[in-house]
């Protein structure tokens, strides 16, 4: 069986973060295999309190995956300092990790700062150029790029940008548009492709880019191309979406949450 690794931060209500990426992982029928960078108490509603894990013991946890069940693909989500940064890129350099996705979470759906400001500029100077893939929103990409990110210019020109960090591909999400929900993703070699879709009117969409992130994860690990990998991710997250809207509580492919009696999904596209 595939393994994929999931480097990110625990969700104590289960929608985001390393539980997202579990449910996920496990969708795609895949092993699941997780280091945690830090502890979170949240919910659909907002981020509590973080309590980062020290930058030696996600070092620990990363060598102990790699030296008994090697990943085929890691995820990387919520990494809150600079020094755990190092820590993973370190790492993931001597245990010549592949497939490796980085989602820069920098804001959880709910409006909470997860990211420290010095920690950005590691995040773009160590982790981005490791990376097959990066996922940032459009409010992600303006931090990552120092400007604004607004309609499908911006998002084009945010892409052009972030693929001279990386010898991967750019995926920028356009989910917090108002009137539609299209990616545009970047590979490698510059060519480009708009991931068009209607907006799914919903206020589900907690952990919505964990699950988005790890799906894509999965499919690197399965041997799909980047751009297969990609869409597929995007139809698996929108599926998931559409079904919980249809069907009501606890009838899509991974549990629903709720905030003041609202049900929420845990995913978002």
């Amino acid at each position: 069986m595939k393994a994929v690794l999931s480097i990110a931060g625990s969700d104590s209500s289960g929608g985001a973060g390393i539980q997202a990426d579990i449910k996920t992982i496990a969708s795609y029928g895949l092993y699941a295999e997780t280091v945690i960078t830090a502890i979170t108490a949240q919910n659909t509603c907002g981020v509590r309190a973080v309590q980062d894990i020290s930058p030696e013991v996600v070092g620990a946890q990363i060598d102990a995956v790699f030296e008994d069940i090697r990943p085929d693909a890691v995820k990387i989500g919520m990494v809150s300092s600079a020094q755990i940064i190092n820590v993973i890129a370190e790492r993931l350099r001597f245990h010549q990790a592949r497939n490796v996705v980085v989602d820069p979470v920098m804001v959880a759906t709910s409006g909470s700062r997860l990211i420290e400001q010095q920690a950005v500029d590691a995040l773009v100077s160590n982790l981005v150029p490791l990376a097959d893939v990066i996922t940032p929103n459009m409010p992600e990409a303006e931090v990552l790029c120092g400007f604004p990110v607004v309609d499908d210019e911006g998002m084009m020109q945010a892409a052009k940008l972030l693929s001279g960090k990386t010898n991967g591909a750019v995926l920028v999400k356009g989910g917090h548009r108002a009137d539609t929900a299209d990616d545009l993703l970047v590979l490698p070699d510059a060519r480009h492709a708009w991931l068009r879709a209607k907006r799914i009117a919903t206020g589900n969409t907690h952990g919505t880019g964990c699950t988005l992130s790890s799906a894509i994860a999965s499919g690197l690990a399965q041997g799909n191309g980047i751009e297969q990998a990609v869409r597929r991710a995007k139809g698996f997250v929108r599926g998931a979406l559409s079904t919980g809207l249809d069907l009501g509580q606890g009838s899509g492919p991974l549990d629903h949450m709720w905030c003041h009696g609202k049900p929420h999904l845990p995913y978002s596209a």
